[in-house]
């Protein structure tokens, strides 16, 4: 109704003019309404035209830095890509895998450089199998030692002038003086043969280095290879490490899965 007094306030200042009906006054302010709620509606789409525009332009944007971030490549090396390789096991390592962890400590040795003092470079020995050498095994204060050597067909025939032969008895026979005892003789289903026995290693005079008692073993392959064992309680003579053990490192049974497991032999060609 404001529109309505606003015209009919200039029409009564508007002297000597035509004089206007009640009719056309309300006319005219039906369209100065109509006009002023254009302007209104107008102005109101632009401003949510321009809302929306900054509202897309702030979601290119947030793509775009989402996009990089998850295109960077990764650094090579890092924790989420490759781990660092894990440093390779000693023999000694490898060979205590294969026992039970009370045997106790296992080391790596040269036995002709504690037992004669020889140089451990000229001490060093050729070795055919991946687990062959001389190894101490300290426990309880005492250390034994085991003897680990695999002989091929050729090695073999170069000492003994034949290869290994799976059909010889390495026990002695009944009555028979010698210093094997408890000699078990076992033929495996694939055809290899393994022979342990104890070994009383009686001290002879003037010998300078006494071994003790220990467990010995012969594991002989169809292909005149062999796989030959000590299991010793230690020795004495200037070069000891320590004490004898009150028995073998190595038992009757560990040596059998040890002698008989894939782990000894070389891989083949």
């Amino acid at each position: 109704m404001k529109d309505v007094h606003e015209l009919l306030g200039r029409a009564a200042d508007d002297a000597g003019t035509p004089a206007l009906s009640t009719g056309t006054v309300y006319a005219r302010a039906a369209r100065i309404r109509r006009r002023r709620r254009a302007l209104v509606s107008a102005a109101a789409l632009t401003v949510v035209a321009a809302g929306a525009l900054t509202v897309a332009r702030a979601g290119e944007q947030g793509d775009t830095a989402h996009s990089s971030v998850a295109t960077t490549p990764r650094p090579s090396g890092s924790p989420e890509t490759s781990a660092a390789p894990a440093p390779a096991l000693t023999k000694a390592e490898r060979l205590a895998a294969l026992l039970p962890p009370d045997v106790g400590e296992i080391e790596e040795v040269l036995l002709l450089a504690l037992t004669k003092g020889i140089p451990p470079e000229q001490a060093k020995e050729t070795h055919l199998g991946p687990l062959d050498g001389q190894y101490a095994f300290r426990e309880d204060g005492g250390v034994g030692y085991l003897v680990l050597s695999y002989e091929d067909r050729e090695a073999v025939t170069a000492k003994e002038g034949r290869p290994a032969d799976p059909d010889v008895d390495l026990c002695p026979e009944p009555g028979q003086e010698t210093s094997r005892t408890e000699c078990v003789r076992e033929a495996l289903p694939d055809g290899r043969v393994l022979t342990l026995w104890k070994s009383a290693m009686p001290f002879r005079g003037g010998d300078e280095v006494r071994w003790g008692p220990e467990l010995t073993g012969q594991l002989v392959q169809r292909d005149g290879s062999q796989l030959l064992v000590r299991s010793s309680t230690g020795f004495e003579s200037t070069g000891t490490q320590g004490p004898l053990l009150d028995e073998p490192p190595v038992s009757r049974e560990q040596l059998k899965a040890l002698l008989t497991g894939p782990e000894v032999l070389p891989e083949k060609p």
